[in-house]
């Protein structure tokens, strides 16, 4: 017997379009750039306006009549020869100002270093195998046990940890000096064993990482002093012997994967008399549009009963997904402008001067609220965003801060307490700098009430030492 059943339910779906564009807020400039190439790389449905402002191409373009140039001209150009070679490879807009030097991996020196020692075929692959195994600063962060079980995994053959011992050794006497060291200390007994052993400060610095580094990176000076019985003086020029070792075996890693520190902004934000202008610093979709002749067969598929199924769902899937990438951006660009403008608006004056002392107490909470989105989209959004303002290049994260209540009752940001205290440290006396309760007090003389723990937070947050720590290195 049949019967009818009328129901009502509630469901939550997520378009395709918000699943891209889940996938595209958290990119910076750079990331997107990256994401749009290998879209439009893996989808012939979608296209990118090219460029006709190249003067490259306008330069060897068949329709220019270029002037001739005998060998007087050319011969004795005083344009560096390195400039016309990365013409074949760069944009005119971004010629290096100078000549691109080579950049050479670490572990590659240490490798050929290791080669000149060795002339065991066996030791050189565990020596390769732990060489690639330091991070990028030097360091072997791995335990030797789980080194020679992944070894012994992918060579089919048993490695004992004590194997690996003597080639560690020899690696860390290789140059940069320290490479394979575990840890900070164990780098310093490297550092000091290759100083002269003869000399006292040498023997009580070495005395001091070997049985005391952990006192010493707690900063318990006084400790070390009275467990060690050093004189005051003697402390003083064992900490300042230290202060001149390196702490990392690789200042910067030359790897290919070595990260350039260059910022490119996703905002522009300019003054225009007393109005704040915001742009973004590219608005990518205007370049983007879906390819007319794919969008016009996928239309003619639909009358002709002559293609096959696979085909016609293929080129449909490819200009949808076109479609739904093309909105995404936009309704990126869309969002990130609503966001921009309300921090802007929140921290007007803040934007008008650059003044930290400016900035309000702003959470992810503040600009939500205003903008009509979700805490979580705000933060993806302003998540590894910069702005290009009047005073300089500023990480949208930084703008949010808690704040903390003085003696009126007004709330401030902690950037402004972060702000005062290293001001106050600056002007102290250097041979009797303030202790973290003492510039409690005096912020609370000025009307600030912080405890003294949170001055301690804010002060390693402005990587300053602890008040014994900089009158040893006044």
């Amino acid at each position: 017997m049949l019967h009818q059943l009328q129901s009502q339910k509630l469901q939550h779906k997520i378009l395709p379009h918000h699943i891209a564009l889940l996938n595209l807020l958290h990119l910076d400039s750079m990331a997107l750039e990256q994401r749009i190439e290998d879209e439009i790389n893996e989808n012939p449905a979608l296209e990118e306006n090219s460029s006709n402002d190249d003067p490259l191409n306008d330069k060897f373009s068949k329709e220019t009549v270029q002037d001739f140039q005998n060998w007087e001209e050319y011969g004795y150009d005083d344009i560096p020869d390195y400039k016309t070679e990365y013409e074949n490879y760069l944009p005119s807009d971004k010629m290096p100002d100078r000549q691109i030097a080579e950049s050479v991996d670490y572990r590659i020196e240490l490798k050929k270093q290791y080669r000149f020692i060795e002339f065991d075929e066996t030791r050189y692959a565990l020596a390769d195998f732990m060489i690639d195994s330091l991070d990028e600063y030097g360091f072997l962060t791995q335990d030797l046990e789980a080194i020679a079980e992944e070894i012994s995994f992918k060579q089919h053959t048993w490695i004992n940890a004590e194997d690996l011992i003597p080639i560690l050794k020899t690696i860390q006497e290789l140059e940069p000096l320290g490479c394979g060291s575990p840890d900070l200390g164990e780098f310093f007994r490297i550092q000091l064993a290759d100083m002269d052993r003869s000399n006292h400060l040498v023997a009580r610095a070495t005395e001091l990482v070997s049985h005391h580094f952990q006192d010493l990176h707690s900063c318990n000076i006084e400790k070390i002093r009275r467990e060690m019985k050093m004189k005051e003086g003697e402390i003083k020029q064992v900490l300042q012997l230290l202060s001149t070792l390196k702490t990392r075996p690789v200042v910067s890693s030359a790897s290919s994967s070595q990260v350039n520190n260059t910022v490119f902004p996703d905002f522009i934000i300019t003054m225009e008399g007393e109005d704040i202008v915001i742009n973004l610093a590219r608005q990518r979709s205007a370049t983007l549009h879906v390819n007319q002749t794919w969008a016009q067969t996928v239309q003619n598929l639909d009358n002709d009963k002559t293609t096959d199924r696979g085909t016609r769902q293929y080129m449909r899937s490819k200009l949808a997904s076109a479609q739904w990438f093309i909105k995404a951006i936009r309704e990126r660009e869309s969002n990130m402008l609503k966001v921009i403008k309300a921090i802007v608006h929140f921290q007007s004056e803040y934007f008008k001067f650059g003044d930290n002392m400016q900035l309000k107490p702003m959470v992810l909470k503040n600009i939500a609220e205003v903008v009509g989105l979700d805490i979580s989209t705000v933060s993806r959004i302003t998540c590894n965003k910069y702005a290009d303002t009047p005073f300089g290049m500023i990480l949208l994260k930084n703008l949010f801060t808690e704040g903390l209540s003085n003696k009126e009752g007004t709330v401030i940001s902690n950037k402004v307490i972060q702000t005062i205290v290293e001001e106050v440290v600056e002007k102290e006396d250097k041979k009797s700098p303030y202790t973290d309760q003492q510039l409690a007090d005096i912020l609370s003389g000025r009307g600030y009430i912080v405890a003294r723990r949170t001055i301690a937070k804010y002060r390693d947050q402005l990587n300053i030492p602890v008040a014994q720590m900089r009158a040893l290195f006044c």
